[in-house]
């Protein structure tokens, strides 16, 4: 089986480097396609309330015989339920769906500056953590700003921040932002989307030195980065394909390569400034 490097954070726990998405996925499929991922090896699963799919996460923890202490579960509370009482309410609501009493890691999905209620959302999964309820607590799309801004707060800084990166989008400012503060970087749609970047010749031209697929090449380029990744999959062979990255070693020169494709547009997703979901 292969074996995943575990990520320290901050607060004295780990998460394993690589994971596995549940975005997209219906509640009907992630049941089976979760079974099979901790089948495969994996041990860290990514959902979210808004993914509407938790009930299916837990049905696949429950059937799949791994004691619940080797996984770890990640979900994220949704912009409507932001604010100190909601989201707190809101978290009953993910461990009751996922048949849990505790979340590994909870986060904010969101900042949606314009919304103003980031910091309380922050307080209440401070409080949550105190609780026991969320083991390790971090951030998801947030701009610096808001990243400074929670921090300066409450004194409580974020062990992971979870936004879209990929080889055309590195994200190095606020990489060093996170750096500075001791926040492990998390990859969302670290393949891309589209299928641009995975026929990209760079990407290719190191999968084929290597025998390898350029989705693997990719992954492995995100746990070069010491960044955490998680890739998703519904394709029983491309979950176990995606794990195998974990074995694959690039160059520093396959590295320094991948590096180059950083575009000032790469964005793929919306703009965590502005979003209005």
């Amino acid at each position: 089986m292969t074996t995943v490097p575990q990520t320290p954070f901050r607060d004295g726990q780990s998460i394993p480097q690589l994971g596995y998405g549940v975005w997209q996925v219906e509640d009907a499929v992630a049941a089976d396609v979760v079974e099979q991922a901790v089948r495969a090896g994996y041990r860290h699963i990514d959902t979210a309330a808004v993914y509407g799919n938790e009930e299916g996460v837990g049905r696949a923890v429950a059937a799949v015989g791994v004691p619940r202490e080797e996984l770890f579960i990640t979900t994220k509370v949704w912009n409507s339920d932001q604010g100190y009482d909601e989201a707190l309410a809101a978290l009953d609501a993910s461990l009751a769906k996922l048949g849990t009493d505790y979340v590994d890691l909870w986060l904010i999905h969101w900042a949606k500056p314009a919304q103003g209620k980031y910091v309380d959302t922050w307080k209440a999964l401070i409080e949550a953590q105190r609780q026991g309820r969320a083991r390790s607590i971090g951030v998801s799309n947030f701009p610096a700003e808001q990243l400074e801004e929670i921090i300066s707060a409450t004194g409580v800084v974020p062990v992971i921040h979870q936004v879209e990166t990929h080889p055309y989008w590195q994200q190095r400012e606020l990489r060093e932002v996170e750096s500075r503060h001791g926040i492990v970087h998390e990859s969302w749609s670290p393949l891309g989307q589209g299928g641009e970047l995975l026929s990209d010749p760079v990407i290719t031209a190191i999968a084929e030195a290597h025998g390898a697929t350029p989705a693997q090449v990719v992954i492995a380029w995100h746990l070069a980065e010491g960044l955490v990744v998680i890739p998703k999959s519904v394709t029983p062979e491309r979950i176990v394909s995606n794990l195998a990255a974990a074995e694959l070693e690039l160059t520093a020169e396959e590295v320094e390569q991948i590096r180059g494709l950083d575009r000032a547009d790469g964005r793929i997703g919306p703009d965590p400034a502005s979003i209005t979901f």
